[in-house]
């Protein structure tokens, strides 16, 4: 019996203005991170030496390996929840106020420390440009799935 575990995962990006109005919604598949599975391996030990995964950041670049390319400024922001669901899925949500991550977003990515542009980035994805406006608020959702 040949049987192997991996991480899938997924975001959905969402846009509303300050209406709570859905401007624009990206959905893309993204990248676990060399980071993201030691991390996961690492939350397996009895003592895990490696910190959890629970902030999201924004930037303005392409190709993240280990942190975003260009990130934004004060954009670093802890997970608004984090649940397991059945069939081994893992939802991260992430909620962007008004005024949080303005700019011309095209990367995201989850970290497992507070402080910006440091830390370990266990996922990461690009997308389409999403022009966050200074009253607009942002959803990441974040899905991973072990399979």
């Amino acid at each position: 019996m040949n049987e192997n575990v991996s991480f899938l995962t997924n975001v959905k990006v969402e846009l509303f203005d300050s209406n709570g109005n859905l401007k624009q919604l990206e959905e893309v598949h993204n990248t676990t991170t060399t980071l993201g599975k030691q991390g996961i391996a690492d939350q397996l030990l009895a003592s895990p030496t490696l910190a959890k995964v629970g902030w999201a950041e924004l930037g303005t670049g392409t190709g993240g390996t280990t942190l975003l390319n260009a990130y934004i400024s004060g954009s670093r922001t802890a997970f608004t929840s984090k649940t397991r669901g059945a069939n081994a899925i893992v939802t991260c949500v992430t909620d962007f106020a008004a005024g949080v991550g303005t700019g011309a977003i095209t990367e995201a990515g989850m970290f497992n420390i507070s402080t910006q542009n440091t830390g370990d980035m266990w996922t990461y994805a690009s997308f389409a440009v999403i022009n966050k406006g200074a009253s607009d608020t942002l959803k990441l959702t974040w899905t991973i799935t072990v399979g």
